[in-house]
């Protein structure tokens, strides 16, 4: 399957286009650049209307460019439709038709291309030419933006390709729905397709019950709860100790955490096999929109088995399974069920609860949270007493846990841990311990610190103080469309995303974002109060004397007591 990458570019007077294939950019293969020439852009399309076009923010923005364009309609009309009006691109009025395979490499909760640009270490500068911009371009601010947008899209290819899998797994949900053409659909509407959902309209979002296997003595106030109507609400909260341990119930999953917790020990870590899919089918939960809800278990049983044989099927199958909860909550789509949503969530949290209460009178409950529970067990014997207790609950509930042991717990709440086993192998949770990817890459240095010292006991200092390269100290900030600019302590800047470090020079202004309502200034969360930019790329450059390391090293100390490293007194999970 050929793969295109395009972007454009749209002023008052002009617009450019740059298109390339995915693979091969550094070769000229395959690439385009189109100025104020629709004949030309409409012959592109002509060739290569069957493969797909990536972009970023191609759903929402170029590809209604594109066929405005091939409507013969003017691109600045459909861009301020778009941009200034707030109106989707299917809306404007005498758009013609025109059969796209897109493909959005930007994903709903990615945070910009110029972010993912700064992780990446690259070049964020830029460029000088305005938008908004009230004339014809020049040749050279043309030349100018060919640059810049030549370079987005190359940044855009290198996204792509490092999330390779994700577009192969998307591919693979498009081929189950047996539609090429529906490569556009995002992986909810897909799998109300293939699923052969059929709206139906509901009036029982909250007829919620329990399950007929639930077996809850000790903590009954928890069930009484949920059957409470007044309680039947989607912020609705219901705070309560168990097993020692401050738990938070609600329409979003149970969480309950030790906080700023820190012990080594025997611990077991066990999770419920595909919870939510495992109580569709288990207790009739699914979507009753889909047609044939055989299909569901069917897609279900043959994912574990390609799962097993490393087959790659197996990840289309998962964005199938996963998706239903979610959009069962989507007016929008096909698979509408609010009710069934409510009894799949309230189902895992008492079944989870259920769990707790056998396993409290034997071991020490560390965490709960939507799908498992980490536990320290008093002695390492009890482990088979344990088995024996969450062996019962499997066979009465129908569900699976599978066990992971370790030896330490870093713990700052239910959201942020790590945990560690024997052999050093940790698995982490939260901003400050996760693990880190090219893609997600903002304040490393502290992120390392902190993850060598609990993994590794390396002191802090030696992780922050003997690292010399620039990059592991970035903090990628940007500003949204509340705010209308960014300071360098008081002068302006033209850029809304920049790479931010600690400065030792005491003259260099800190960075604010100025609030478009109020014109108040407010400073960047977790930025120094004196820094510098580095915007051009900074993969290779090392450090110098101006930066402050000692800045970053204050920093870790802090986010380390967070976890337990002090002993300050244990605090109150909901504040």
């Amino acid at each position: 399957m050929n793969v295109l990458a395009y972007d454009f570019e749209v002023f008052k007077s002009d617009w450019l286009v740059v298109i390339s294939e995915c693979a091969g950019f550094k070769s000229n293969k395959g690439k385009y650049v189109i100025v104020n020439d629709p004949r030309a852009l409409k012959e592109v399309y002509r060739i290569h209307k069957s493969d797909v076009w990536a972009g970023w923010n191609s759903h929402g923005y170029d590809q209604w460019i594109l066929k405005a364009i091939l409507s013969d309609i003017n691109p600045k009309e459909m861009n301020d439709w778009i941009v200034h009006n707030k109106n989707d691109g299917w809306k404007f009025p005498g758009l013609k038709r025109f059969p796209l395979r897109s493909y959005d490499v930007k994903t709903r909760l990615d945070p910009g291309l110029k972010v993912f640009e700064g992780f990446m270490g690259n070049s964020i500068v830029e460029t000088s030419v305005p938008f908004d911009i009230d004339r014809k371009l020049t040749k050279e601010e043309i030349n100018e933006t060919i640059k810049y947008c030549r370079y987005d899209v190359e940044q855009t290819i290198e996204i792509f390709n490092k999330r390779k899998e994700e577009f192969e797994a998307h591919s693979g949900l498009v081929k189950l729905a047996g539609n090429m053409d529906l490569m556009s659909k995002t992986n909810p509407q897909l799998a109300a397709i293939i699923l052969n959902a059929k709206r139906t309209t509901y009036n029982d979002e909250f007829d919620i019950d329990c399950p007929s296997t639930l077996r809850i003595e000790k903590y009954k106030k928890v069930p009484e709860w949920y059957a409470d109507a007044k309680n039947r609400f989607y912020d609705a909260k219901f705070n309560c100790e168990v097993a020692d341990v401050p738990h938070q119930f609600g329409f979003g999953g149970i969480h309950g955490a030790l906080l700023k917790y820190h012990e080594k020990g025997h611990f077991i870590n066990m999770d419920v096999t595909s919870l939510y899919p495992a109580l569709m089918i288990l207790y009739n939960l699914g979507s009753r929109s889909m047609t044939n809800p055989a299909k569901y278990e069917a897609i279900y049983n043959d994912r574990l088995k390609f799962k097993k044989a490393g087959n790659p099927l197996h990840l289309p199958l998962k964005i199938v399974l996963n998706s239903v909860y979610g959009v069962m909550r989507e007016p929008t789509n096909d698979l509408y069920d609010p009710r069934q949503a409510n009894r799949v969530c309230v189902y895992g949290q008492l079944l989870l609860l259920d769990l707790v209460e056998r396993l409290e009178p034997h071991c020490k409950i560390i965490q709960s949270n939507t799908d498992g529970v980490l536990i320290k067990l008093n002695r390492y014997e009890d482990y088979d007493l344990i088995d024996d207790v969450c062996y019962e609950w499997e066979k009465r509930t129908g569900l699976n846990l599978e066990f992971e042991e370790f030896s330490e717990v870093w713990q700052k709440d239910v959201n942020n841990y790590i945990i560690i086993d024997a052999k050093g192998n940790y698995k982490s949770k939260g901003a400050y311990v996760k693990k880190l990817s090219e893609l997600d890459y903002d304040l490393p240095i502290v992120n390392k610190a902190l993850v060598n010292y609990m993994v590794k006991g390396v002191p802090l200092e030696t992780t922050i103080l003997e690292c010399n390269e620039l990059k592991e100290f970035q903090l990628i900030a940007k500003i949204s469309g509340k705010y209308t600019h960014i300071l360098h302590g008081k002068e302006p800047l033209k850029e809304k995303c920049v790479r931010v470090f600690a400065s030792n020079n005491k003259s260099d202004g800190g960075i604010f974002k100025v609030h478009a309502e109020t014109g108040k200034p407010a400073k960047i969360s977790n930025s120094p109060e004196s820094c510098f930019m580095w915007n051009s790329e900074v993969n290779g450059v090392k450090v110098t004397e101006k930066l402050d390391k000692h800045f970053y090293l204050k920093l870790a100390k802090k986010r380390l007591g967070d976890f337990g490293h002090t002993k300050a007194p244990m605090q109150s999970l909901f504040g």
